[in-house]
């Protein structure tokens, strides 16, 4: 699919789309919590469908009434011999240990740049409980043996957060009392408060956490089989490319409802990034309202260490702010859908933005002006969108090449955005474009 998005002003109100983070962790959940769930507002993105083909795979039953989604489920019984996961690197890293749950032999697949990350993570860890694992010189597919038998483990937190996610939830479904997770030099904490919340809002087992430095795991009660309901919070990850759509190209404002401003989503911190280059925010209990200033919005400094996933709508922000912006975390990048720090470099140079990287810092020079420039997704659903909202003013037409490359975390993305009133076309091969709106 090729995107065209043309010089638009934004204005009026959008719902944030359901947390891919948080659906696709409720999904897990009522995998190993034995009984009915009842999920509401169940997210759309190819990563929740591969969450719900795989737990389906794993053994749960689940079926959509009346928007909501039902699972029951009697714990961790494979019904097939692989799991697939698509491109979801959330799901590769927390399910992983949760198939080890089982005695069946079960390998464990994906798609597109999923092949390529790596995953010797469970090579080194896995053996420590008992698991049997076979790996392609740490990379995908997995072929894994349980059942996971629960110990105090050290691992290493640094590459990633969802590895620990995993452990989590399938320690919370077995026999861990007295046993815990001890971890060093975790990233993106915020990821994992989510995890916890999401245990203990679908009753299992949640660990004593010590500083984020070790899990304790503590006798379990036993588990109550009534229904539990939990509501998949919105998305702020995908709201802040709506949010940055309003700091540059809505002078009247835009009002995005649907987030929790007590929630422990990372990417909530784009608030931070929104208020220090000077737009107009209002942030309300049920909406944030934002605006562009008469006297425009200048740079700022953002550590992205642990919200990486906020580097591609920062970059979009920063492109319009008067100054050099600085965002650390770049590490952090390397092992995205693509390598984004380079992804983010290539692309908006071609938009005329330069972009610098020195070791983990970014600095992005921005204010001299945004030209519309025909760019590539990298198959990357969030560079997608960075080059969307940023085309939103820049001068001229902005071309997406693979820009469906959204349908990864938020598919009706263009759809929203149009809604504000953003100019955008789908450009078939014959070049005739078919006009959304």
């Amino acid at each position: 699919m090729i995107i065209r998005v043309k010089p638009s002003v934004v204005k009026g109100s959008i719902v944030a789309p359901a947390s891919k983070s948080s659906m696709q962790r409720a999904c897990a959940a009522a995998l190993v919590r034995k009984g009915e769930s009842v999920i509401s507002n169940p997210g759309i993105s190819n990563d929740d469908k591969a969450a719900l083909g795989i737990i389906k795979n794993l053994g749960a039953k689940w079926e959509m009434k009346d928007g909501q989604l039902i699972v029951k489920s009697e714990g961790v019984k494979p019904v097939a011999n692989e799991v697939n996961c698509g491109e979801s690197g959330l799901s590769i890293r927390m399910f992983s240990p949760i198939v080890a749950l089982s005695e069946k032999p079960v390998t464990i697949n994906g798609s597109g740049s999923l092949a390529t990350r790596p995953m010797d993570f469970f090579d080194e860890v896995l053996p420590q409980v008992g698991v049997e694992i076979k790996s392609k010189n740490g990379k995908l597919p997995l072929e894994v043996k349980g059942p996971l038998q629960p110990a105090t483990i050290h691992i290493d937190g640094s590459l990633s957060s969802q590895f620990l996610t995993g452990l989590l939830m399938a320690y919370a479904a077995s026999n861990s009392g007295g046993k815990s997770i001890v971890v060093n030099n975790l990233k993106s904490k915020p990821y994992i408060d989510l995890t916890l919340k999401v245990m203990s809002d679908f009753d299992l087992n949640v660990p004593v956490n010590h500083n984020y430095e070790s899990f304790e795991f503590l006798p379990a009660v036993n588990q109550q089989l009534s229904a539990v309901n939990y509501t998949v919070e919105g998305d702020w990850s995908g709201a802040a490319f709506l949010l940055v759509a309003g700091a540059i190209a809505s002078p009247q404002g835009i009002v995005v409802k649907g987030l929790d401003i007590n929630s422990t989503q990372a990417d909530k911190k784009i608030l931070e990034a929104l208020r220090d280059c000077g737009c107009i925010l209002s942030i309300r209990e049920a909406e944030i309202e934002i605006a562009y200033p008469s006297l425009g919005i200048k740079a700022f400094h953002f550590n992205a260490t642990d919200c990486p996933d906020l580097f591609p709508p920062l970059v979009a922000l920063a492109a319009y702010c008067e100054g050099k912006t600085s965002i650390e975390g770049v590490s952090r990048l390397a092992h995205k859908e693509s390598n984004r720090g380079l992804t983010l470099q290539q692309e908006f140079e071609k938009m005329g933005i330069k972009i610098d990287l020195q070791d983990d810092l970014m600095i992005v020079h921005g204010g001299g002006g945004v030209k519309g420039a025909v760019t590539h997704s990298h198959h990357d659903h969030r560079i997608a969108m960075a080059c969307a909202v940023a085309g939103l003013k820049a001068e001229g037409d902005t071309i997406i090449e693979e820009a469906e490359a959204i349908n990864k975390s938020y598919p009706n993305f263009y759809e929203h955005i149009i809604s504000l009133g953003a100019i955008v076309t789908e450009q078939e091969a014959t070049s005739m474009d078919k006009e959304y709106r």
